[in-house]
């Protein structure tokens, strides 16, 4: 019998990264160029790849007689390096040396050979002082930077961080549909397309179909997936489309479970990216990130709305919910009062929360329901569901909806389901949170608003 042949190729090369761990001699990098420093007697370039850069250096030749095929080969190099745009992609061979005195990693490589794998126009669209949107525009060459680079390896290990803390405990993965025949939670805020000889719409949340778990007997669920509101905000924290992390859980007897799971969750994606990243994040960003200690503190929004008066501000919106400087000033009180970034804001009024939110038991005014508040503002809503399904018909009509119209979910609790509940939170959030950055636009990959659509 054969063995089987790995046909897999790629051009050799060590990450820039890996480059402190080998001897000094042979070596090869690849990546692109940063900076050019072409002196008469030396060239300097900074190479960086995905993992970091590296300081090539070049003992230039300026001219080479007839016959000496050494300066020769020499001067085609310092020739083509001499010539390399910003943003070129080259391929180098060379030796490795290590020398405490390069302030670029104590190491720098000898060029024996350079080859230019892709070459960039000499004017780049964008640089250091560029505007947001002028840098979102040419989003492929504001990622080059280090510090863009370092938000999606972050995001990487929160996102693994996160799965694991649910796969150790015995959560499904579950992928829920994002056309839908009609609203996941509400008729506001959607998207609405043209299918086959139907209307469909983009799917605002996936609540409906992780509660349908709970009676399909998964017990607890989670889904890290896209979603879509038809919001047309302009603020830094707002996007049409978003990345979504939620779970939902069978046999809680309140809402106070949920939040115990969401904290410890949160703990264990903070303490994976301390662990792997806290220094580069001190080196780039200029903090030291710190893993929140849970419990979080807690609040009720009546108790929330007296913190923010006693603050000497108004709580403006006209429902009672906090406002946007409201979620400030009780983010504020509990990083004063309890050195926490995090604070749960609970209990809130039925007539703000959706008809599937579970009401108090002695005060049907008020919901088994939460949002997380984290440096400042709202990064997730969480609540007990009601599964008694007279209750929601009940609650639905109280809100001005149609029974009819939510029949297929309604039907979820016709045949038997657990008392559930759960939370969704906006990934890009927490990372802009997380990072003191003043807009998710920083942290989502390609951003999409009211305005934007490309690239």
């Amino acid at each position: 019998m054969e063995e089987a042949v790995d046909s897999t190729t790629v051009i050799e090369r060590t990450r820039i990264a890996d480059l402190a761990a080998l001897p000094d001699g042979p070596v090869a990098v690849a990546g692109w160029v940063e900076t050019v420093r072409d002196q008469k007697k030396v060239q300097f370039v900074v190479l960086r790849d995905e993992t970091g850069a590296a300081q090539l250096v070049n003992p230039a030749t300026r001219e080479a007689e007839d016959g000496d095929d050494d300066a020769r080969a020499r001067l085609a190099i310092t020739n083509e390096i001499s010539g390399l745009a910003h943003g070129t992609f080259v391929h180098v061979r060379g030796t490795l040396k290590h020398d405490e005195r390069v302030k670029l990693g104590g190491l720098e490589v000898k060029v024996g050979s350079l080859e230019v794998v892709s070459a960039a126009k000499p004017e780049t669209p964008i640089a250091d002082d560029s505007s947001l949107d002028k840098r979102l525009d040419w989003r492929f060459l504001d990622l080059r930077n280090r510090k863009q680079n370092l938000i999606f390896r972050i995001q990487t290990t929160m996102e693994h961080a996160f799965r694991t803390y649910w796969v150790e405990r015995d959560y499904i993965e579950i992928h829920t549909p994002k056309l839908m025949a009609s609203a996941s939670e509400s008729r506001a805020e959607l998207f609405q397309l043209e299918y086959f000889e139907t209307t469909a719409y983009l799917a605002q949340s996936p609540q409906n179909f992780k509660q349908m778990a709970q009676p399909a007997g998964f017990g607890a669920v989670f889904e890290i997936a896209d979603a879509f509101r038809a919001d047309p905000s302009f603020t830094s924290r707002h996007a049409t489309e978003f990345t979504s992390v939620d779970a939902e859980i069978s046999w809680v007897e309140s809402h106070h479970d949920v939040m115990a799971m969401h904290e410890e969750l949160l703990v264990a994606g903070f303490t994976a990216v301390q662990e792997k990243y806290g220094k580069e994040i001190e080196e780039v960003f200029g903090f030291e990130f710190v893993v929140p200690t849970a419990p979080f503190p807690r609040v009720t929004l009546a108790e929330a709305r007296k913190i923010v008066a006693d603050s000497g501000h108004d709580v403006v919106r006209a429902d009672g919910d906090l406002d946007p400087e409201g979620e400030r000033r009780v983010s504020a009180w509990a990083k004063e009062t309890h050195g926490s970034e995090f604070v749960f804001v609970t209990d809130y009024d039925a007539s703000i929360r959706p008809y599937y939110h579970m009401r108090h038991a002695d005060d049907p005014t008020l919901t088994n329901s939460y949002d997380l508040l984290f440096n400042g503002a709202e990064i997730s809503t969480g609540a007990q569901r009601e599964h008694r399904v007279e209750t929601l018909e009940a609650q639905a009509v109280e809100k001005g909806l149609d029974p009819e119209e939510l029949g297929w979910y309604l039907d979820f609790f016709r045949y038997g389901v657990p008392p559930h509940g759960g939370f969704g939170m906006g990934l890009a959030r927490v990372l802009m949170l997380a990072l003191h950055e003043p807009s998710i636009r920083e942290v989502t990959y390609l951003f999409r608003g009211p305005t934007r659509l490309t690239p």
